[in-house]
């Protein structure tokens, strides 16, 4: 979608994340940083799963 945030922007959002980490984590973490809706809505719609890196957080972003 043309809509999704850069990479860059998830990655600031998520700094600090430990990880594996659920898609759960993933936005409150990002809600507690201060992230912008759009990192927000592309977060609130990855599959429930548990995210072994950063660079699988953007591929699912990327693929949704």
């Amino acid at each position: 979608m043309a809509d999704n945030p850069s990479p860059i922007d998830i990655q600031k959002a998520l700094g600090g994340v430990d990880y594996p980490a659920s898609a759960a984590d993933l936005v409150k973490h990002a809600e507690n940083s201060g992230a912008d809706n759009a990192v927000l809505e592309a977060l609130r719609g990855l599959p429930e799963k548990d995210y072994e890196t950063p660079a699988e957080v953007n591929k699912a972003i990327s693929n949704s």
